[in-house]
């Protein structure tokens, strides 16, 4: 099962290879997390990953060096969080839907539903889930305050993972599609906000 719209074939080495840095690192990376989301580790092979991302295998050991170099940043959830809890908790529910749409579009994937759909084995599993519960599951808990942090911040992630497989599941001519973003904020962040205010 795809969690993300990566299945679009990659440009060319010239457009996302070695001539763009910073577009050939994102293809190289959008290509990793669909292999490592779809396959267990050890049937991923770097080569793979360099011909769904469009570029040659050496930028790939360039650029990270090793495929547990690049599992590693697969399974870092840091960037996202960054982006997600950037707003005051009074607007924090809001601002959770709309980062995660604008997230979706930038990254052409989910940013975070590969915790839910890995198919790696039971220890890549364990690592994305452990890297998921302390870089957004916690994180959050330690930023709200009233009783119930975390089983609230445990509930919100799962809420923001929901949102993320509707959005999925009915692509790319489901609702939501055809829905602004500020439309869809309205319907859903307020149960979000709900359990940031702990009310």
């Amino acid at each position: 099962m795809s969690t993300t719209d990566e299945s679009t074939p990659a440009r060319s080495a010239a457009a996302d290879g070695e001539s763009g840095a910073e577009s050939g690192r994102d293809a190289i990376v959008r290509a990793a997390r669909r292999a490592f989301t779809l396959r267990p580790y050890a049937e991923v092979t770097m080569r793979g990953i360099a011909a769904a991302a469009g570029v040659s295998p050496s930028l790939i050991v360039k650029r990270f060096g090793s495929k547990e170099a690049l599992f590693n940043t697969v399974a870092d959830f840091r960037t996202a969080a960054d982006e997600l809890f950037a707003a005051p908790p009074a607007a924090l529910g809001r601002h959770l839907v709309l980062t995660m749409i604008e997230l979706r579009d930038r990254l052409r994937g989910d940013p975070l539903l590969r915790v839910v759909f890995s198919l790696g084995i039971e220890d890549e599993r364990t690592l994305l889930r452990a890297r998921f519960r302390e870089q957004v599951t916690d994180r959050l808990a330690a930023s709200l305050t009233g009783p119930d942090a975390q089983l609230r911040a445990e509930l919100i992630a799962g809420q923001l993972l929901g949102l993320g497989a509707t959005l999925s599941l009915h692509r790319p001519d489901g609702a939501g599609a055809r829905t602004s973003a500020e439309r869809l904020a309205d319907l859903y962040a307020p149960g979000l906000q709900r359990l940031i205010d702990g009310s």
